[in-house]
């Protein structure tokens, strides 16, 4: 009786199409992202009941051809190929019919039951195109069932369609194996099938506005102005809300603390919640508003059609990296946090153009550092802190860039893929379907980052609270004698005290608690600036400041880098090469500024 009252389909068509759209107003909140066995692409799953029917739905990633060409495409095939669905659902373009057909031909091949779904009509209408869905239906032999996916009320005929007891199996007649006698077919159906008017309502305006976001010489500034727009309201709009969780936070570690002490708990166990797991987990859910924000503006640049015109202005420049356009968007969100950046590889084609592109995402410059440069240049750099900052930007950019040069002649020899996109129309974002994406989005740093991060953190307590009896992160814990052993590493870089080396330990955890760290271990009568000015020279603060920015990233991005590589090599070979090029860069600065007479 279960099995009788439970579909299960699989939603497939070409990117762009809406499909997304489509999974998301059936499924709304009721769906869970996660990736394919074996596979860095994302696989998505929900469910919904219509007519007191429960239908499972799988959305499949955006497919040209079961021909695969994609890491994706190879997903598409492999599923359909050992699918037991009751039914495909293949969405399509009603102003791109020829295009999407062709995968139809090919999933009508595979025997099983299909329908049509007829997306995107009003946008057809406009450019002055009718479709005759009886006749396609009649000719595919198929249910053509016209949609709109960002409206629910327009779904119950393709509900309706899928819950029918009765499913052709289609078969086509007539039709070659080869791409050209499909297309050749095709094309004479579509003739048939669609009525152009002689007159299009659609304006010009998307082509006026391409000419200039897609200018060769005005596409880059443009977009590097609107990506510094979102950084500064995202980081506008989430300081109230960041303020507002770290208050919390502490509210959170005081009355826990108190509560564990009226229920007469050892200072020992008190001190592994609230200074192990409350601010070690603490530090890093204080970065969800601004990440929410991030994945808010840019799910709105996608969902409009505007992410793609970035992606192929930025060709020509990352193509030297052995890359394409579309990487530079995973750069770009490593500016706000490298995690939300290494996980937006996921969109590049192939393994090897992810692997290049997550490798030197950590070089980027996160959110989480500019505390440290905030700190150092304020003190020792007061009159050109704007300049110093800026400079260590830069610096971030020039050792990403130099790095993948470097990658892709040593291990990843492979061509980089032919660079293919799709411009699609501009469309308005729906905000269900954004607001559901940020959630997700969000929802998924938290799992993924929150349960590695509490582990870690509960090793850092350890290391920073043992042997027993001494003071949390002293001189006399393990983790001042790991300082005190590793000191002797750092002196030639111009900062060889235990108090620097362990603070760089503690940033491990999270970049921003190395200004904690520096609070917390130079707590000895004088100030914090007249403490740093004692240990450190202004080049030995910059120095500092570039080997913060290159060395191990935090936990969280080692955790991003494991689960879209499926591998802890990648990991580990991140945590050594970071660590020798930021040793390597800050020893020439050092050596190099003091052989100039900098001080």
């Amino acid at each position: 009786m279960e099995k009788k009252n439970q579909l299960n389909i699989c939603l497939i068509g070409n990117p762009n199409v809406g499909k997304s759209t489509l999974f998301n107003s059936l499924t709304g909140a009721r769906q869970h992202v996660g990736n394919w066995p074996g596979k860095t692409v994302e696989k998505k799953e929900g469910s919904f009941v219509h007519k007191g029917k429960t239908i499972k739905i799988v959305d499949l990633p955006g497919s040209y051809s079961l021909y695969p060409y994609t890491e994706e495409e190879s997903v598409v095939s492999d599923f359909l190929s050992n699918d037991r669905s009751d039914t495909i659902v293949q969405i399509v373009d009603a102003q791109n019919l020829v295009r999407n057909l062709y995968l139809t031909t090919q999933l009508i091949d595979l025997k099983k039951p299909l329908i049509l779904a007829l997306n995107m009509n009003q946008s057809a209408e406009k450019q002055g195109i009718s479709v005759n869905v009886v006749l396609l239906s009649e000719v595919l032999g198929i249910p053509v069932i016209p949609i709109d996916s960002r409206n629910k009320k327009s779904l119950i005929g393709l509900l309706d369609e899928i819950i029918a007891d009765r499913k052709k199996t289609p078969s086509l007649k007539n039709i070659g194996f080869l791409p050209s006698e499909r297309y050749r077919y095709i094309k004479d159906l579509v003739n048939k099938a669609i009525f152009r008017n002689k007159k299009p309502t659609v304006t010009g305006l998307e082509e006026k506005i391409d000419r200039i976001v897609t200018n060769k010489y005005l596409g880059i500034p443009i977009f590097l102005v609107i990506m510094l727009v979102v950084f500064q309201v995202s980081f506008s709009l989430s300081a109230p809300l960041e303020n507002m969780l770290e208050r919390i936070l502490n509210l959170l570690a005081v009355d826990v603390d108190s509560f564990l002490r009226r229920l007469g708990a050892s200072k020992l166990f008190i001190s592994l919640i609230t200074e192990g797991i409350v601010s070690g987990v603490g530090g890093v859910l204080t970065f969800v508003p601004v990440i929410g924000f991030l994945y808010f503006f840019i799910s709105v640049f996608e969902d409009s059609g505007y992410m793609a015109r970035v992606a192929y202005v930025m060709d020509f420049l990352m193509m030297k990296l052995g890359l394409h356009g579309k990487a530079f968007i995973s750069l770009i969100l490593g500016f706000g946090c490298n995690v939300p950046g290494i996980i937006a590889t996921k969109t590049l084609e192939n393994e090897r153009d992810r692997l290049l592109a997550i490798l030197i995402n950590p070089f980027v410059s996160c959110a989480a550092r500019l505390p440290i440069y905030v700190l150092f240049t304020g003190i020792f750099f007061a009159d050109n802190q704007g300049w110093v900052i800026f400079s260590l930007y830069v610096m971030g950019i020039i050792v990403a860039i130099l790095s993948g040069l470097l990658f892709q002649r040593l291990f990843v020899k492979k061509e980089a893929s032919p660079f293919f996109i799709e411009l699609p129309p501009y469309r308005l974002p729906s905000l269900t379907g954004i607001v559901l994406h940020v959630w997700t989005r969000v929802w998924l740093f938290i799992k993924r980052a929150g349960t590695l991060i509490l582990a870690f953190s509960v090793i850092i307590w350890v290391l920073a609270s043992f042997p027993a009896g001494v003071e949390y992160g002293s001189e006399k814990s393990y983790f001042g004698l790991i300082g005190q052993t590793l000191t002797p590493f750092f002196r030639p870089l111009g900062f060889g005290n235990w108090k620097s080396t362990t603070a760089l330990m503690f940033g491990l955890v999270a970049k921003e608690v190395v200004v904690s760290a520096f609070g917390t271990l130079y707590k000895a009568g004088s100030s914090l600036e007249a403490a740093l000015r004692h240990d450190f020279t202004p080049l030995a603060a910059y120095s500092f400041m570039v080997f913060a920015l290159l060395y191990i990233p935090c936990i969280a991005v080692l955790a991003a880098i494991k689960k879209e590589t499926n591998s802890w090599k990648w990991p580990l070979f991140t945590v050594v090469y970071t660590t020798f090029v930021a040793w390597i860069v800050s020893f020439f600065i050092y050596q190099g500024g003091k052989l100039l007479g900098f001080s």
